[in-house]
């Protein structure tokens, strides 16, 4: 159903799906910046050591997996300070070095959701704990492992096993989907 508005004795009808398209849009944004928020408060309660966003599928078995590994950050020296504009500039010179984004393929409208590890005793309570969850070896996936010396390392291939320091670490996951939409 449409608005109709009547401008100098024309009738002009506003389509409804671009309100729609706008709301989705919205919707989408609010979504992503609580996301983004509750990632900065769970950051600040425990170690992430794991970072993981899945595209598509479900959790199970997603479509594209995502996952950013930050292990050699917490491992290596502690007396290292990391500055945020030169990890930036390393990790895109990494990405775009590796080319790793050329055989993707457009995918459909399709849904993300965000995990991530942290202490099973760290007190969030906005992330869903997943207790026995296994990270899917079907569907793309793209590792980026980041560490303190400078290196960062991109592969297909899953990371060595976490150490027994992690033993005490599961997944979280956010319990809100950002939805895709197209316009």
């Amino acid at each position: 159903m449409g608005l109709l508005i009547l401008v100098g004795g024309d009738v002009i009808k506003k389509s409804s799906s671009v309100d729609l398209a706008s709301k989705k849009c919205q919707k989408m944004l609010m979504d992503l910046e609580g996301v983004l928020q509750h990632l900065e408060v769970m950051f600040s309660l425990t170690l992430v050591p794991r970072v993981l966003i899945l595209l598509g599928g479900n959790v199970m078995s997603p479509k594209e997996l995502y996952e950013l590994n930050l292990e050699g950050i917490y491992e290596g020296s502690t007396e290292e300070s990391l500055k945020t504009a030169s990890c930036v500039r390393k990790l895109f010179h990494s990405l775009f070095v590796a080319d790793v984004f050329s055989e993707l393929k457009a995918l459909p409208v399709t849904d993300t959701v965000v995990m991530l590890q942290g202490h099973r005793d760290c007190g969030v309570d906005w992330f869903r704990p997943k207790l026995n969850y296994k990270v899917p070896t079907r569907g793309r996936k793209l590792t980026v492992n980041l560490s303190c010396d400078g290196d960062i390392n991109l592969s297909a291939s899953p990371p060595q096993p976490a150490t027994s320091a992690w033993e005490d670490y599961v997944w979280f996951q956010a319990p809100v989907t950002l939805k895709g939409f197209h316009e």
